[in-house]
């Protein structure tokens, strides 16, 4: 199929007097307009052609829109379409070729514009249909955020969120119906936060200030071993850094986190950027409930989680391109049912503490090459009213690339 039959105008809350004459001519000439309810309210009783309003889930709006491929359709979406918008939905619904799309100022350049702040200086996230506690991984002093409210219950969120991280006086602006008559601006600090009138169209902005001796949690990896809630096994903090330096993450890759423990190093991959992917894999029942707690607690509740034994819980998960491996070395072929499901150019590490992990690491290196490392830590702690060194386990680690 050929030509541009699908338009995506993105609409502001002054609605079609906002809009460009193109974007106009788009709609007055389709056959059918797709939209929310506010968006369809906004069209002209002269319109003739169909109106539909989303469905919820929108999957079915979706599989209508592929129905009627090739008729004239116009989506309405508020502000920019592709900042999390319907037009990102969309474009990978449909070649690029047939679709027209026409943006409006976003919500957050709005933001940006009433508050004087740098767009490229801030960071952004979405919370509408998403977890609040992926805010947690956004939280660091002087840090600048711009939220897309999830409804009207969102600030009272967001406060709770930065009060209980130790930020309770951190500014909040929430900003109603950008752009529309019925525009209005709310201001407060998180720990004193107790507005609930508050429009569900609305943005939030905040300035996050720490409260007095509260140590930020970096993105780097490493992160303190208080952070985490377990019984034990934990890959310790230094272990935990050079890890991660071996996985070597980068945006948009999958990590199948085996034998995950807490989740520190699924939780780690994930905080280094929020396109990370990762799979946590854990057999015991207390564990998992660590790991599920420590992913909405540090920002990355989008960690899936796996219950079961490797490497039989391992078919049909999506294909790695990192794996690693920190329990259970020794299962039967589950090095085999990795290595082949590790993608060319991926990496494969694994971490022992034992004699027996080590034979079988050595086994692996035997097949396919790779590196060791002998990782040893040792921590100043009293010893009566002096300061001695306490070693902990070394760990053996192999590495492993795929070519």
């Amino acid at each position: 199929m050929t030509g541009k039959w699908l338009s995506i105008v993105g609409i502001g809350e002054d609605g079609l007097q906002g809009l460009s004459a193109i974007a106009r001519s788009l709609i007055d000439q389709a056959e059918v307009i797709i939209g929310g309810d506010r968006h369809l309210a906004m069209l002209p009783g002269v319109y003739r052609g169909e109106k539909i309003a989303w469905t919820s889930p929108i999957t079915t709006s979706i599989t209508e829109i592929i129905r009627r491929r090739g008729q004239l359709i116009c989506v309405l979406a508020s502000g920019d379409p592709l900042c999390y918008g319907i037009g990102v939905t969309l474009t990978r619904q449909f070649p690029l070729e047939e679709i027209t799309i026409i943006p409006a100022p976003s919500t957050f350049s709005l933001v940006c514009a009433k508050l004087g702040w740098s767009l490229t200086e801030t960071e952004t996230l979405s919370l509408c249909g998403r977890p609040a506690s992926l805010l947690q991984s956004y939280i660091y002093p002087q840090a600048q955020l711009l939220i897309l409210s999830a409804g009207k219950d969102t600030p009272a969120i967001v406060a709770e969120i930065l009060t209980n991280r130790g930020y309770g006086g951190s500014k909040i602006t929430v900003l109603e119906h950008l752009g529309g008559i019925q525009e209005r601006i709310v201001q407060g600090t998180a720990a004193s936060w107790s507005e609930t009138e508050i429009a569900p169209l609305n943005a939030i902005a905040v300035n996050c200030i720490a409260d007095s001796g509260v140590i930020p949690l970096p993105r780097l990896p490493g992160l303190p071993d208080h952070a985490y809630h377990h019984d034990g096994q934990l890959t310790k903090r230094e272990v935990r850094a050079v890890t991660l330096a071996k996985l070597a993450p980068t945006p948009g890759e999958l990590l199948w986190d085996v034998g995950a423990g807490c989740g520190s190093i699924s939780i780690e991959w994930m905080r280094t950027n929020s396109r990370c992917q990762a799979i946590a894999i854990e057999q015991n029942p207390g564990r998992l409930k660590y790991i599920a707690d420590n992913a909405a607690a540090l920002g990355t509740p989008h960690l899936k989680i796996i219950p079961g034994q490797a490497p039989s819980s391992l078919k049909d998960l999506p294909t790695p391109d990192a794996i690693f491996i920190g329990g259970g070395v020794t299962a039967e072929d589950l090095f085999d049912t990795c290595w082949t499901a590790l993608r060319p150019g991926g990496r494969l590490v694994a971490n022992v503490v034992t004699i027996e992990g080590e034979q079988t690491l050595f086994k692996w290196y035997n097949q396919v090459g790779g590196n060791f490392t002998r990782v040893s830590i040792q921590r100043a702690e009293p010893i009566g009213k002096f300061l001695g060194w306490r070693a902990m386990s070394p760990v053996t680690q192999w590495v492993g690339m795929k070519f």
